[in-house]
């Protein structure tokens, strides 16, 4: 049976969203190609800011790759996770779906960490260079995370077998237009040594040049992290920028009056998050009081998942706080608060995971901030839940995306929750009946 509908939910992946028919403008396409663990969502908000500076909704789309995860040895099989010629066979397929969708000869790759893998490997070795016109690499760690003489069959390894056929000059192919992105020293997985690989205090001879690549348009961004080199508003600016030949008219997304939610419910299997349809979860949506959290009135949107694996769609307002309530069986029920969506959002990925045990036994109730297009750091970024800064993030490096804060057993309470200028509250639910509290923000 879970074959059976992997391989339906495959057929529906490539296909991808029904697009509207494509306006006769000159932008080339654009596919987005997210990074190890990851999901479509995350570009949504870099999809956001290309529509509100007039880009055609039609040419823009992102992959969901079923098995996000890499292995840990990329000729080794390991369940629910991919390598990198799966990764590559299943982005040349959206490459042709894309392609027939819009009517052109050529797109625009955008790939974020472990995302460029799949896209120098489909223009190196599986006919991209007919394809790809340009290609932005945000954050990739093009020379490896490390490059040592161990694990070298780690497709993160720089001096194994895939990242040095990759990196064989030209390192930037001939035929197609490279653009790297990264970040000046505050990339967590391009440093000296392995503290946030495996290996702490081990030389990576790797450093914050990694991302570079000989022949391409190097660009860094100063002051940003490992994701935001993807995902924040300068990212962007420098995509649109490589993409357009000018500068965009805003680096903010624009409100639309009833924006359009929709998305997969997935969930984690061996230990390793995927992107395959969870089917038979629940999903319900309410509509709350930003000041308070408490739902305005009963569920605005219901649906038990199916084979498909969408949980949409739902018309929206731009300005509203919604709760998403998302049960399965052998997870926790998660209540997942968000921020107003301005824009409609075709990837609003709702992702189970199992509960840590460790929280089990410290907490009546769990709060969790997510952040999950940037890090978390110390000076740079304000983050707290109900008024205190809560524990788990370290100085220096951003490297944390999340941090959760315990609270006593009791009465369901109001849980002001903040990061930087975006603002939500959230309510507190028992963890003794296997519930759990997310705030994630857009930004």
């Amino acid at each position: 049976m879970r074959l059976e509908v992997g391989l339906r939910f495959l057929a529906a992946l490539f296909a991808l969203a029904p697009l509207p028919a494509v306006a006769a403008e000159a932008d080339p396409p654009i596919l987005f190609v997210h990074g190890n663990g990851d999901s479509a969502a995350l570009w949504e908000t870099d999809i956001w800011r290309f529509e509100s500076n007039g880009y055609d909704p039609a040419l823009l789309s992102a992959v969901d790759f079923p098995h996000p995860m890499a292995r840990a040895a990329d000729d080794v099989p390991e369940p629910n996770r991919s390598s990198t010629a799966d990764q590559t066979a299943e982005l040349k397929q959206a490459v042709d779906q894309v392609l027939a969708a819009t009517g052109r000869t050529r797109l625009v790759l955008v790939g974020s960490s472990r995302g460029g893998y799949p896209i120098r490997d489909y223009i190196r070795n599986d006919g991209g260079r007919a394809t790809v016109a340009l290609a932005i690499l945000a954050g990739v760690p093009n020379h490896g995370v490390f490059a040592l003489p161990f694990k070298r069959a780690s497709e993160f390894n720089g001096d194994g077998p895939f990242l040095s056929g990759l990196n064989r000059p030209p390192e930037a192919d001939p035929g197609v237009r490279f653009v790297t992105l990264r970040s000046d020293h505050l990339d967590k997985f391009a440093q000296r040594t392995g503290r946030f690989v495996g290996f702490p205090y081990v030389p990576t001879f790797v450093n914050h040049d990694g991302p570079a690549l000989e022949g391409a348009r190097n660009i860094e961004l100063p002051g940003l992290d490992h994701r935001e080199s993807a995902f924040h508003r300068l990212a962007f600016q420098e995509m649109y920028r490589a993409v357009t030949g000018h500068d965009p008219a805003t680096l903010d997304p624009t409100p639309i009056d009833h924006p359009v939610l929709d998305g997969l419910v997935s969930g984690t299997e061996n230990g390793a998050p995927t992107n395959l349809p969870l089917v038979g979860a629940t999903v319900e949506l309410y509509e709350v009081d930003p000041a308070t959290g408490v739902r305005l009135g009963p569920a605005v949107h219901r649906r038990t998942i199916d084979a498909d694996g969408r949980w949409g769609p739902f018309t929206g307002s731009p300005t509203a706080y919604y709760e998403f309530v998302v049960a399965a069986a052998g997870y926790p029920t998660s209540h997942i608060y968000r921020t107003p969506f301005p824009r409609s959002w075709r990837y609003l990925d709702l992702r189970l995971a199992p509960l840590d045990p460790a929280h089990r036994a410290r907490a009546g109730s769990l709060v969790t901030l997510v952040r999950p297009r940037g890090y978390l750091a110390h000076g740079r970024d304000v983050f707290t839940i109900d008024g205190t800064e809560p524990p788990g993030v370290d100085d220096g490096i951003p490297a944390v995306d999340a941090v959760t804060r315990g609270f006593d057993a009791g009465p369901s309470r109001s849980v002001p929750v903040a990061l930087n200028g975006e603002r939500m509250t959230v309510r507190t639910f028992p963890l003794a009946d296997d519930q759990v509290v997310f705030a994630e923000f857009h930004y």
